[in-house]
């Protein structure tokens, strides 16, 4: 059987309320853009994942690119809430350090495969994406070093950097974790990461702490 009679044979959704059915386009669009990349995806292929017909997806996504940004932002805001709840989780720095590395370990081991939209696109060349993932990763670097400077006293500059070193070490190693074959439990990788992390940002007095003057 061909994949167009395959389409044809396929029974269609029934009728959904518009959120509902925008939510489900999304997710179908999630499958074929991880499973294939933008570019080798097809509108085709996203309309017969939901089981709708292809006018049904253009009335709630006028074109592939703007499905791929509806996913980019949805999966980004997801990433910045996970690691701004990882930082007021608790008032102990050293568990504030091991909860935002848990965040970025948990975003990339997500089954959905959502992260390889946000740091493995194949369409960081178009404009509209890279902003995007530049400012998911800027924005939550920001989110750490509102931390960082507050507590040590930092210059803005110095704590931004830091913050964009530790967000940087967390999505490398969850991202070189989960291809390697998970063989370290996801707990024990982000403790380690953790563990690792700390010991340099620790090295900062706080401030108005013994250390300080």
């Amino acid at each position: 059987m061909t994949a167009m009679e395959q389409a044809e044979t396929r029974p269609r959704s029934t009728r959904l309320p518009r959120r509902a059915r925008r939510n489900q386009l999304l997710g179908a669009a999630q499958e074929v853009f991880v499973a294939q990349g933008y570019h080798s995806a097809a509108m085709d292929d996203i309309a017969d994942r939901a089981g709708v017909s292809k006018p049904v997806l253009y009335q709630h996504f006028p074109g592939k690119l703007e499905l791929y940004l509806a996913l980019l932002d949805q999966h980004c805001d997801a990433l910045l809430k996970a690691v701004r709840a990882a930082l007021a989780s608790t008032s102990d720095n050293k568990q504030r350090v091991a909860a935002t590395m848990d965040a970025y370990y948990a975003f990339v081991e997500d089954e959905g495969g959502a992260f390889r939209l946000v740091f493995e696109s194949d369409l960081t060349n178009e404009p509209a994406v890279r902003e995007r993932v530049d400012r998911v990763s800027l924005d939550c670097a920001q989110a750490v070093s509102e931390v960082i400077a507050e507590d040590t006293d930092l210059p803005v500059e110095q704590a931004m950097l830091l913050a964009v070193g530790l967000c940087g070490m967390a999505q490398i190693t969850a991202r070189y974790w989960l291809g390697s074959g998970r063989s370290i439990p996801r707990d024990d990788a982000a403790r380690l990461i953790a563990s690792l992390s700390w010991r340099g940002i620790a090295g900062f007095p706080l401030h108005g702490g013994p250390d300080q003057p």
